[in-house]
């Protein structure tokens, strides 16, 4: 499809699924490299990075453990610059190497929040994995460690990032057409 409509709004194609799993190959291989030896514990952002994070994963061949935790910043199509933790991870961090995987970074808002509240565990690490960054809307200070692909600052839904819940089943990913 290299179009789509979810709700009022229509999509055009922006970045392939093949695209995306050669990302997602290089991804792992830089991670698994630096890593190497640590058990780290994936921490996933829902419900966005749930595609990124399972393909991730299946591409790691060092022993490393998955959680999850829910935060939302998002309402339509625009960042709130609140965030609000919906489910909290469960395991104990200290002393463990993390790995946040999210699907989008934009503002950094919801990174830096989750970041303060993980730093208060105390692991011998932190560091960010993101299938998407938006370098134009990142309004913070801290290094994102495994980038997968830069994107201009448009909207995007699929392969797990969504528009007001809906979209997140394609394969492909789309960005939103604006009045042309």
């Amino acid at each position: 499809m290299d179009k789509v409509r979810i709700k009022d709004k229509e999509f055009k194609i922006y970045l392939s699924r093949e695209k995306i799993e050669s990302t997602i190959k290089r991804m792992a291989e830089e991670i698994e490299t630096d890593m190497e030896e640590k058990d780290p514990l994936f921490l996933v952002i829902l419900n966005g990075a749930f595609m990124f994070a399972a393909d991730l994963f299946k591409e790691m061949s060092m022993p490393c453990e998955i959680s999850f935790t829910r935060l939302a910043s998002y309402q339509g199509t625009k960042t709130t610059n609140q965030v609000k933790e919906l489910i909290g991870m469960k395991e104990n961090i200290k002393g463990r190497h993390i790995i946040i995987l999210e699907d989008i970074i934009d503002t950094g808002i919801t990174l830096e929040h989750l970041q303060n509240t993980l730093i208060k565990q105390e692991p011998a690490s932190i560091r960010l994995a993101t299938l998407l960054f938006k370098p134009e809307a990142f309004q913070k200070d801290y290094p994102i460690h495994y980038v997968g692909l830069p994107i201009h600052n448009e909207f995007v839904v699929g392969y797990g990032l969504d528009y007001d819940g809906h979209g997140r089943n394609f394969a492909n990913i789309y960005k939103v057409i604006e009045n042309e």
